[in-house]
């Protein structure tokens, strides 16, 4: 029988050991779990979701300070337990955090597979934006007005 996941919560203090294998094992190399662990050294979370089921961490989501625009934030990374995928629960994971950006008025900015995010109620960046990315794969949720348009990442993304 399936086990349904809890909804998601934040992040308890302890769980960063689970948090860091279940990112190595979704990316398949550790260079995910050291971005948060240097994320949370330099102070740029702003905050940390995972997706509980049966005791266990089976998705995650951090949300990061963005340098530029002010105020903004980043969606990432995001994973689910690889077992686990295709099920819908990222789906799921991503449209809960996009649903508190529209209703709290809090713009995030993602860089992804535009086909999976726009899913989970992202958009597109408005012209006019520069990015050290892809502006193809740079989506955001919530108002996205900003007189700078400049995004410019936690330095941790590097």
């Amino acid at each position: 029988m399936l086990k349904t996941p809890d909804f998601m919560r934040d992040m308890k203090r302890g769980e960063e050991p689970a948090v860091a294998d279940l990112l190595t094992a979704a990316f398949g190399q550790k260079n995910e779990a050291q971005l948060v662990e240097t994320l949370r050294k330099s102070r740029a979370i702003a905050g940390e979701m995972v997706l509980p089921m049966a005791g266990e961490v089976i998705g995650y989501a951090a949300l990061s300070k963005m340098t530029a625009p002010k105020g903004w934030l980043c969606l990432a990374p995001v994973a689910i337990r690889p077992d686990l995928q295709s099920r819908g629960y990222g789906r799921r994971l991503v449209g809960m955090i996009t649903q508190w950006a529209e209703l709290s008025g809090q713009t995030l900015v993602v860089l992804g597979d535009p086909a999976f995010y726009s899913r989970c109620g992202f958009k597109p960046i408005p012209e006019g934006f520069t990015s050290p990315y892809p502006l193809d794969h740079t989506l955001t949720a919530g108002p996205a007005k900003s007189k700078t348009k400049e995004l410019i990442y936690p330095k941790a993304f590097g």
